[in-house]
Order: structure tokens, then sequence, then C-alpha cells
């Protein structure tokens, strides 16, 4: 299947610019102590590898961006740095900051909501509030005038999704999904929501805790976007890289999400994440893994058994990639949907269908789908399933990941989907006009068969 390039409810960043598998000859070996820093946080340490030779020279990228244009650090780990060098990076760092630090938008916006309706203004260039001493600045700018209290509330909608391909891909989850994540958090008895990289789930919470007096959720947004910091306060929202668990704005930050993850008067918490999908699964994996220690540290109840309860929304050909380092996860047959994203769209057929699901650690049966999209509840594998997902007797589970009838096959001893063959030169099932692959090659790295690069005992 391959990775999608960009991302789900969140700027999409892939560590290294690499795909989730670390393709191209090249493994993450992750964090490292005192590892160099760029605009967006700690760098990420990687290794080249070729195959059947020796573990390659290990080097440092930036953990954000996919696209060297964006951003070009590099260094190989054991280079000598000139001082002149690390001056000149600090300096290309604190250069390369938002213009304003989060409390000063906060002060912004209290200005700028004194204003009457006909000062209100945002330009679409900058993708920032305007002040009226600011106006002349950007008068060469595009404008949006007469800004509502609404559009306020709805950031998400009000800024630019960042779609440049290989730099970032926004796609925010439509009301559908949207809706059905909140009424799903409220009944499972969740008052507190970590959202990581989902603004728009994250703002349809503010927008009812406004609206509705009774309202009783609330929500920390983590993302990367800072032109959020514009509409929410900094017990809202937190800058954060969730490839390297930076927070941009340090020990206060830090503390913020803490002290949010601290279940006072017995408010359960949930952490909600759509990361973008072309991200390497193992450096979201370390974070999210570190999130859920600091929920651990929170005193309160008794965790040392416990994962924090958890929804990471991802495409199903993952799956195996999450199981690796979340045994306790299972994915749920939901297909989440987005509104600016051609194909990733609900009741869609065949291939057009949206591939992504939602992972979980809660227990399956717990997790109701909505019978009227044609979710139906298998008493044998104790979980919603969709319409078109048959039970297998061989298999003893309900085997389709994409929504279609899956076939079994006796050769493979599993289930496939219903357009592939088995392949006697491949000794599997692949599509019909594949191209056969010789059943003796082996692992990128070693060169040996039995096992995968990604596990391979040369890079432990």
């Amino acid at each position: 299947e391959g990775c999608r390039e960009g991302g789900g409810d969140m700027a999409a960043r892939g560590a290294g610019g690499l795909c989730a598998q670390g393709a191209g000859g090249l493994a993450l070996l992750g964090l490292a102590p005192g590892a160099p820093s760029c605009p967006h946080g700690p760098a990420l340490l990687f290794v080249k590898t070729s195959q059947g030779r020796e573990e390659g020279r290990r080097f440092y990228a930036c953990s954000a961006c996919r696209d060297r244009k964006d951003c070009n650090f590099f260094q190989w780990e054991d280079e000598k740095v000139s001082e002149a060098r690390l001056a000149a990076r600090e300096e290309y760092n604190r250069n390369h900051q938002p213009s304003f630090t989060h409390r000063q938008n906060v002060e912004r916006y209290n200005n700028f909501v004194l204003l009457p309706l006909s000062k209100r203004r945002f330009c679409q260039e900058c993708q920032q509030l305007l002040l009226p001493a600011e106006w002349e600045k950007h008068s060469d700018h595009q404008f949006l005038c007469d800004v509502s209290s609404a559009q306020l509330k709805s950031p998400s909608q009000l800024l630019y999704p960042l779609e440049n391909k290989k730099t970032n891909a926004q796609y925010l989850f439509a009301d559908r999904s949207c809706q059905f994540l909140l009424n799903l958090i409220i009944d499972l008895g969740f008052r507190r929501v970590l959202s990581v990289g989902t603004p728009r789930l994250h703002e349809m919470i503010q927008s009812k805790a406004s609206q509705e007096e009774d309202f009783r959720v609330r929500s920390l947004l983590l993302d990367i976007d800072f032109r959020y910091s514009q509409f929410y306060t900094e017990d809202e929202f937190c800058h954060y890289n969730m490839f390297n668990h930076y927070f941009f704005g340090r020990e206060a930050s830090y503390e913020t999400c803490r002290k949010f993850l601290n279940q006072d008067n017995d408010e359960r918490v949930i952490m909600v994440t759509d990361p973008p999908f072309g991200g390497l699964v193992e450096a979201l994996a370390s974070s999210f893994k570190k999130l859920m220690t600091m929920w651990k540290e929170t005193e309160k109840e008794d965790h040392n058994n416990q994962e924090m309860p958890m929804f990471w929304i991802f495409p199903y050909f993952f799956e195996s990639r999450i199981l690796e380092f979340f045994p306790s996860f299972s994915m749920m047959d939901y297909q989440v949907d987005y509104d600016n994203h051609a194909l990733y769209k609900h009741g869609k057929t065949g291939r057009r269908q949206s591939p992504v699901r939602i992972f979980t650690n809660l227990t399956p049966s717990m997790i109701v789908l909505p019978v009227e999209e044609g979710y139906r509840f298998c008493a044998i594998c104790q979980r919603y399933v969709s319409s078109g997902n048959q039970h297998c007797e061989i298999c003893d589970s309900c085997t389709s990941k994409d929504g279609r009838r899956w076939k079994h096959c006796p050769l493979c001893k599993k289930c496939v989907k219903p357009s592939w063959f088995h392949c006697y030169n491949c000794n599997c099932c692949a599509l019909q006009n594949h191209t056969c692959e010789k059943t003796g090659a082996g692992c990128y790295v070693c060169g040996k068969a039995g096992h995968k690069r990604s596990t391979c005992p040369s890079l432990s």
C-alpha cells in the first residue's frame, strides 16, 4: 500500500523526510542526549544502511520537515562543529522563531475581540489577526474583513490548511468524524481530551464549552502549527512537535500539559492523536510513550500497570507497525474522513474508501460504531465491524481491513484482499499483475533472510 504523503489533522512532519519504514537505506535511531537543534527542536539521529554491509555513518536531521528546502539541518554525529558555525546556527534558529510569543498573541486576541466588526481584519497572506495600527504594514496583502466571533471560534476554517505535499499536509476532520469522536469520548465517560494534532476536535470542544452550560469536557491542544496560539490561551494550546516530544514553550508548556493530565475530581483523560501519515511510526510512538509516562506520574491513582487511554488515528496498512510498539492496541473498523482531502471520504466504494482507522488500547466492545452507517456488532469478535467485514470461521476473526469482504487463502493460511490471487513464484497472495520478487531476498541491512530491516539485529 505504501504510505501517503501528508498527514492527518495536523501539519505533516515526516521525521527526516522518510516514510514510516525508514525507506531509502536509512534507519531512525531516535533522540540522542545532547543532540543539536534546528528551529523545530532537537534533531533526530539516523544511520545510513546498505544491504549486506555493516552499519554506516550516523547523522542528525530535522525531526519535523520532510523537505530539505524547508529545513536543511544536517550534521554528522562525529563531526566537529566550529564555534563560528555554532553561533551562526543559534542565530538562524532565533531568526526562524515566530514574530510574537504565545503570551503576546493572547494579548493581541483580547484587543482584537474588543474591536467593532468593521475593524476586525485577518491578513490571509501572513495568516495573522491584525490590529488597526498594523493595517498599513500589510496594505498590499489580501485581507479578510469583518471577522466574526463565530469565525474566531473556528480557527481551523479561518486559517489556510497547510497543504504543500512535500512539507505539510494539514487535513482536517470532517464534521461527521469529529462529532462521532466527541460523542464517543463523552459516552465512554472521559472529561479531558489531550488533543495531539487534532485542532478541529479541540475547537469543537472549546466551542461547545463556551455555548453549553452543562458541557463538562475540556481539551488541551498540542500542535506544531503555532498559528493556533492567536486563538487559544496558554492553558488551551501548547506549541509541540510530536516527532521529538519537544515543547517549544519549554518548562511552562510542559507543566501545562502535566497539570492537564492530572485527573482531578475523577475526571478521566484520553489522548486523541491524528499524526501525519508520512511520518515515522517509531518517532511518533516514542513521543506518545513519553506522554503516557507523564500521565502515569500524576500521582492521583495507581497507574503502574495501565496505559493512558488513547485513540491513534492512522491508515489501516500501518497496523503491524503500531502493534509492534503498542501490543495492547487494536484497530477499529470506523472510517475516519477529512474535509479537504479528495480521496479520504466516507461512503466511497472499493479502494476509494478512506483507509484511516482508529487504533485504541480500550476494550474493543466498548467502541460502539453507528449502526445507521452500516456497522454491526460481531458477537464472536466482541467488536463492531463494517457491514462488508464477514467473520471467517477458519481465521476465527472478522478479517477485512478496508471495508470490502476479504477471502481466505488456504495456502497463505489467512484472509486476503478480494483482488489478490495466490502467486506460486512468490509463495504468497498478491495482485494478479504484480512483479514477482525473489523469495530468497533478505534483509536490506544485513542481507540475511527471515526478518525485515526494522527488526534487524544489526541495528539493535
